[in-house]
């Protein structure tokens, strides 16, 4: 169940920084009306939890603003983190009655949820929604896939720039920005975040980041705001070409 502690955090449609990748990108006028019925805002400080593996879900939604991670814990009481809900990424299954992963906010987050029941309803009687999910869905496995290479395969290096260029694609996905100019965001997680996501220590994710910078490839500002000046570099230096790779 979601974390009694956090606030209702109240959005208006019209303003959702999120609208055109969400699920409801294609809704109509009396479509989005229909689902004003059977939503709310939720906001969670960084580090709540948002919802324990094996709980049951009564709500499915996207992420508005902030970055949550998808958790599994084994057995033995290890932990890995297996993946990354960044800005119009949708949580939770219709159809499943728990939850697979734990997900807890990295940072701060506000999410928009739906109440599962009348969602589900409104998937049959919907194919603008219905038809989204799947392209989501999609999307999720195709990136899924990718994600196996970069773990897999890529050196340490290529693993920051991989992580970087997903980052940088998704934000200026939601600013409607093109990759064609320098690109400037904030790197929502911490080095030890990274350090846990990509399988690296602590000090090799610092130090490709400082080699990053010192080759020009990236520009910090503190440790958290990044400038792309090219993105195609960033791209060559995790692995990818700049008409493929990793999806955002």
């Amino acid at each position: 169940m979601p974390n009694d502690n956090a606030v209702i955090a109240p959005q208006d449609c019209a303003d959702c920084p999120i609208r055109h990748r969400a699920v409801c990108a294609r809704c109509e006028a009396d479509e989005l009306d229909a689902l004003e019925q059977i939503k709310y805002y939720r906001s969670f400080e960084a580090g709540q939890t948002v919802v324990w593996a094996g709980d049951r879900m009564d709500f499915v939604g996207s992420v508005v603003s902030g970055i949550a991670t998808l958790t599994q814990a084994m057995e033995d009481g290890r932990t890995q983190m297996v993946g990354l809900l960044l800005p119009s990424d949708f949580v939770g299954r219709p159809g499943r009655d728990g939850a697979a992963y734990d997900v807890v906010a990295t940072t701060d987050l506000v999410m928009c949820c739906f109440r599962k029941q009348p969602f589900e309803k409104m998937m049959v009687s919907t194919p603008h929604i219905s038809h989204r999910l799947l392209e989501m869905t999609l999307d999720e496995l195709d990136a899924a896939r990718e994600w196996m290479l970069v773990l897999g395969r890529k050196t340490a290096r290529e693993k920051i720039a991989s992580l970087l260029s997903i980052v940088a694609r998704r934000d200026a996905t939601l600013k409607l920005d093109t990759v064609d100019g320098p690109l400037v965001f904030d790197l929502p997680l911490t080095r030890e975040a990274m350090a846990d996501y990509l399988g690296l220590t602590l000090e090799t994710v610092s130090r490709q980041i400082s080699a990053l910078k010192r080759d020009g490839v990236i520009h910090l500002e503190g440790k958290r705001h990044v400038t792309v000046p090219d993105f195609s570099r960033l791209m060559e230096e995790a692995g990818d070409d700049s008409d493929g790779g990793m999806l955002a």
